[in-house]
C-alpha cells in the first residue's frame, strides 16, 4: 500500500496535481451552483414583473404544421410561406 501512495517517487509531483484539480471542479461546481441561484432569482424576478400576480397566463395559438407534400394537415388552413 506505501508503495501506491508512493507513487514510484513521483508522489511529490502526482498527489498536488490531484489536490489541485479537485480544488479546481470544487471551485468549478460552487461558482456553477451560485450562478444558477442568481439566475433563478433574476427568472423570478422578471417573471413577477412581466405577469404580475393574480394575471392570467396568455393563451397561445396553436401551431398549423404542414402535412405531407407541404400540405396543411386542417384541410381548411392554409400555410403562408
Amino acid at each position: 500500500m506505501s508503495d501506491f501512495f508512493a507513487m514510484g517517487g513521483y508522489a511529490v509531483f502526482v498527489w498536488p496535481a490531484f489536490g489541485f484539480a479537485a480544488l479546481v471542479l470544487i471551485g468549478l461546481l460552487a461558482q456553477s451552483w451560485w450562478a444558477a441561484r442568481r439566475r433563478e432569482a433574476e427568472l423570478e424576478q422578471l417573471r413577477r414583473v412581466v405577469r404580475p400576480r393574480g394575471a392570467s397566463r396568455p393563451r397561445l395559438r396553436p401551431v398549423v404544421r404542414p402535412g405531407p407534400a407541404g400540405l396543411a394537415s386542417d384541410p381548411g388552413s392554409r400555410v403562408v410561406e
